[in-house]
């Protein structure tokens, strides 16, 4: 089926799940349909035979995904996979998975990975919530990312928000003892909401040091051309990175 032709999300492609089915939860998108490019149409159609993973209602068989036993990234709405692309280039000793349900974000990512001949990341194209719940093992990551999400700015939309007790239950379950929960936003009362969310939890507690709850910038997570105009412009960018203390430490207090 041409992707052109239909609701992102909904293709019968062997690598691809539709993400309008019936679920217990709040979807933190909404469909949409979205132009996509000559290049992404290409790089979606030929690459996610090889790159994507289809959602699946039981555990991923990481090892044999990739074949060998390395440090294991998850990234939750890459969007264009700019900064996925980045850090996977930068990080050859790990292996990353991105979770994306829009195809012209999924296409502009398959042609980064092609263009820059990347074999330690794959794709699902799925709602997050489901594929945290269902296909991500428990006690595997090393590191979750989600990297501005959507604020939901409108107070009837709050709902929707994607960092909310209960998904935080679930990453910080599939985190290895040491693992980093890492959130990234620009939109400051969302970073509140975060960081009362993620100071909340039972299972995690603060990498931060200053008083307002917040961290640097980790090396790791570069610069996006849109954060970069924004930080010239003034704008603040809200790091909060929380970790799921190692098993010899014990709960946080």
């Amino acid at each position: 089926m041409d992707p052109s032709t239909s609701p992102e999300g909904s293709f019968q492609h062997p690598a691809v799940s539709p993400v309008g089915g019936p679920s217990s939860h709040i979807r933190s998108f909404v469909h949409r349909r979205g132009h996509l490019t000559p290049s992404q149409r290409e790089a979606w159609q030929t690459g996610m035979p090889q790159w994507g993973l289809a959602w699946q209602p039981h555990p991923l068989d990481l090892a044999a995904i990739f074949g060998r036993d390395a440090p294991r990234v998850l990234e939750i709405g890459f969007g264009m996979g700019e900064t996925t692309a980045q850090i996977a280039a930068a990080a050859p000793e790990a292996d990353f998975i991105g979770v994306e349900v829009y195809t012209a974000g999924c296409g502009a990512l398959l042609r980064r990975i092609a263009d820059q001949q990347l074999t330690n990341l794959r794709i699902i194209q799925h709602d997050a919530m489901d594929v945290v719940r269902d296909m991500i093992p428990a006690a595997t990551m090393d590191r979750i990312q989600i990297f501005f999400p959507d604020p939901w700015p409108k107070a009837r939309h709050h709902k929707r928000r994607l960092i909310r007790p209960d998904f935080v239950e679930e990453l910080a379950r599939r985190l290895k003892p040491g693992g980093i929960l890492h959130c990234a936003t620009d939109w400051a009362p969302y970073a509140e909401v975060m960081r009362e969310v993620l100071s909340a939890s039972p299972t995690l507690r603060t990498h931060s040091t200053t008083p307002d709850g917040f961290s640097p910038r980790p090396a790791y997570r570069p610069l996006t051309r849109f954060e970069s105009r924004g930080l010239r412009l003034g704008h603040e960018v809200f790091d909060l990175v929380y970790e799921r203390p190692p098993r010899s430490e014990g709960p946080p207090d």
